[in-house]
């Protein structure tokens, strides 16, 4: 698939853009610290076609040098992009910063395009021509705002994209991560029964994203191993830095991601962040203690295994845990069983009247709390979205709505309905906004 990515300064409308273009607005769904977003994948269908969009963070510039981390993840999404849209503001003009990204472009031989961003009225049509000078010949005014200037931007980016065959009965995707020497590719191999990756104690084994259909219950599926996610200040070879990029992308683009942890090494903070960065994209989870066999046998070693789970990872209590290993296959059964419950659940739709009654029921038994004098009503609930389940609140006054109120009403969901193994996200909106 086409890969474009958004590359410009701060505050230019990098992300009002990656959201007009992706139709959707990437929401977090999980209010516990998690890892750092700072490049957010999306895929944008327009006219039959379809191709990735990245999102990258704002390059800053300094009088004494260039932050290395942000020049990192620039260069990580000029390198994976066959295109690169070059925000600029038109409120602003050029300045040092945009200078500074130029160079950076030309060095790439990429596709560049100028996007001219804030041409909110035609008098500032006429502030796009100094863009010019960065040395790039397409430039494209749009409206972030106003939403304008997109069908043309867009119609140039498709021209060399093959039409998308609509698939109806689309292959899931099966997506494994996790730190490396988990035993990702050990955990691929079991279930192929194959060696399709290759195994090795060295940490970092697996550089680039394996994709391998396999059937289960004579249904097709798309295994996806990864290569291990490590924290971005300990990534220095060039290799690494895409091989995350990669591992980020091939998350954006699954359905199920089976997060492993290794049972002989215990949990690490960083654990939290991968599957934190799972739950904020939005897919089914799994969570896998591999290597199970490397832990005495006994019911005192689960339930130690298990409390702990519950303590670092509380923020994520509805996900099926599954204990197992990979290298002797004990307990490899109990996997796709989890997998598929995730895969469902994160599609599932329920009823609006069904729904409201629960939501109507657990309002008349535990009412919001009221605040300064006010309190929080609400008209009507229903599902307005899938992968993940998303649910809308129709209320008076949505600024009413306490964190734990709020949690509250999405225990109350998950009591009454199956949601195992996946996120759901709670919006609200006051009556006034429909």
């Amino acid at each position: 698939m086409k890969c474009v990515c958004l590359i410009g300064k701060p505050n230019v409308g990098k992300s009002t853009i990656f959201n007009k273009l992706i139709k959707d607005k990437k929401a977090i769904i999980m209010d516990e610290a998690g890892i750092t977003r700072d490049r957010i994948y999306g895929v944008v269908n327009y006219s039959a076609k379809s191709f990735s969009l990245i999102d990258t963070g704002g390059i800053t510039l300094d009088k004494l040098n260039f932050n290395a981390e942000i020049k990192m993840q620039a260069e990580l999404a000029i390198d994976e992009s066959d295109t690169i849209l070059f925000v600029v503001d038109t409120k602003v003009g050029i300045d040092a910063t945009d200078l500074y990204i130029s160079s950076l472009l030309k060095k790439s031989h990429k596709d560049v395009i100028i996007v001219a961003n804030k041409v909110d009225n035609p008098k500032d049509l006429e502030k796009i021509y100094e863009f010019y000078e960065l040395g790039f010949t397409n430039i494209f005014p749009v409206s972030g705002e106003h939403n304008r200037g997109f069908k043309e931007l867009l119609d140039y980016l498709i021209k060399d994209i093959p039409q998308t065959l609509e698939n109806p009965n689309p292959i899931p995707r099966l997506c494994i991560i996790g730190r490396p020497n988990v035993g990702k590719s050990s955990l691929l191999n079991a279930l192929l029964n194959e060696e399709r990756a290759i195994v090795s104690s060295i940490a970092g084994t697996t550089r680039d994203s394996i994709d391998t259909k396999f059937t289960y219950n004579k249904k097709e599926y798309i295994l996806v191993d990864t290569a291990g996610m490590r924290k971005k200040g300990r990534i220095y070879e060039q290799v690494e830095r895409f091989s995350y990029l990669r591992s980020a992308k091939a998350i954006e683009e699954a359905d199920v991601a089976i997060v492993v942890v290794d049972a002989q090494a215990g949990i690490i903070e960083h654990d939290k962040h991968i599957l934190g960065y799972a739950l904020n994209s939005g897919k089914g989870v799994v969570l896998v203690v591999n290597k199970w066999d490397t832990i005495p046998s006994s019911e005192t070693a689960y339930k130690t295994w298990m409390d702990k789970l519950k303590q670092d990872f509380k923020f994520a209590s509805f996900l099926p845990i599954v204990f197992l290993s990979a290298k002797t296959k004990k307990r490899l059964s109990t996997l796709m069983p989890a997998v598929l419950t995730s895969l469902e659940n994160n599609s599932k739709e329920i009823k609006t009247s069904t729904l409201n009654s629960v939501i109507s029921t657990a309002v008349s038994l535990t009412p919001p709390p009221s605040f300064k004098g006010k309190r929080l009503k609400i008209y009507f609930v229903s599902q307005t979205g899938t992968k993940p389940p998303k649910f809308t609140f129709h209320v008076n006054n949505k600024s009413l709505i306490h964190f734990s109120y709020e949690r509250f009403l999405e225990n109350q969901i998950r009591e009454n309905f199956d949601l195992t193994g996946t996120p759901i996200i709670l919006q609200f909106k006051n009556k006034t906004e429909d």
